[in-house]
């Protein structure tokens, strides 16, 4: 139990909780058709879908994001009559969620565990990765500005406005703050985590089954491993001697394997350099289908809704991801010349 995190785990839960109750009461849906509805062209649109996901991943989790947006967009091309963009703006959608969320600690689980671990503060974990959001925000206009600009008429996604539960999403956005003041280490975790259970349970019970408890399990069960793995002496020292000094190639490259969630989990007991782990996994979430887990979500509902288009799909975020992962990684080396 010594080896268990229950800082990082607390917050984990929290967040999930907060994030779902949010979702419920429609208040995503809501700003989302709000923002489809001022779409004056197709490029206008596509865009438009894709800057949902880089930005909302920054808060509301690179998951999150995608499994809010990429059914939402389907159904929006669909309406609009632009059933043939549906797979380059889900593949620039995945790309954007999986860059947005590495803007923040609340991003991804891994930014928040590593976070967590390295004592940085706020200020400086946001001035380390903002050079690569930005870059990352830049390439993304510019693979959407070449877009068909045609003009659309009387799009209405999604018919009804979707409902708001004013008095439940005032509460969760409440919690949401308080959640993230608590990893600015502004509120403590214990107050936090007492303050979303006693409100889940009043309000929503069913926001708790919509909590991801693999993934916290998950994490717990990585923190026994490495914490376990880290008293066997001969493991340890290869360990540390592999990775010191190439915490980021390490990283990239283990993220390919078992995503960059694991791989940080993992690397981050036989490194110090948490400077580079960070920027390691994050990039590393790029390139191939698993190297993070929420570019699954995207594929799972393209092969649902339009399996022939599968194989388009898999080849079109093949090339992207491996395109934007050498820009990104270009950039590190000559940052790290400076």
């Amino acid at each position: 139990l010594g080896y268990l995190d229950w800082r990082v785990l607390a917050l984990l839960f929290c967040l999930m909780a907060v994030v779902s109750g949010l979702q419920q009461g429609g208040l995503f849906a809501r700003l989302s058709q709000q923002a489809i509805l001022r779409a004056k062209s197709v490029r206008g649109l596509c865009l438009l879908l894709v800057s949902l996901c880089f930005f909302s991943s920054m808060l509301v989790t690179n998951d999150v994001a995608l499994l809010t947006f990429v059914p939402f967009s389907l159904e929006v091309l669909t309406l609009a009559g632009r059933e043939e963009r549906a797979v380059p703006v889900v593949v620039f959608q995945t790309v954007a969620a999986n860059l947005g969320s590495m803007a923040t600690p609340i991003g991804n689980p891994q930014n928040l565990y590593l976070y967590a671990q390295s004592g940085r503060g706020l200020g400086d974990f946001l001035a380390l990765m903002l050079p690569y959001t930005l870059l990352s925000g830049l390439m993304l206009l510019l693979c959407l500005l070449p877009g068909r600009s045609a003009p659309l008429a009387g799009l209405a996604p999604g018919g009804a406005e979707p409902s708001l539960r004013r008095r439940r999403t005032g509460m969760y956005l409440l919690l949401f703050l308080a959640s993230v003041s608590s990893v600015a280490k502004l509120l403590p975790v214990w107050l936090l985590t007492a303050a979303v259970v006693v409100c889940v349970l009043a309000a929503d019970r069913r926001v708790l089954r919509r909590v991801d408890w693999s993934l916290l399990l998950t994490f717990a069960a990585f923190f026994v491993f490495i914490g376990n793995m880290g008293r066997v002496p001969a493991f340890r020292s290869l360990l540390e001697q592999a990775i010191s000094g190439h915490e980021l190639v390490t990283a990239v490259c283990a993220s390919q394997v078992i995503s960059n969630v694991p791989a940080a989990m993992l690397l981050s007991g036989y490194s110090s350099d948490l400077r580079e782990l960070i920027v390691g996994v994050n990039v590393g979430g790029l390139g191939t289908l698993i190297a993070s887990m929420a570019s699954l979500i995207s594929f799972k509902y393209i092969a649902k809704e339009n399996p022939h288009l599968r194989g388009k799909y898999f080849t079109l975020f093949t090339v992207a991801n491996i395109l934007f992962l050498a820009i990104l990684l270009l950039l590190i080396k000559c940052l790290a010349a400076f």
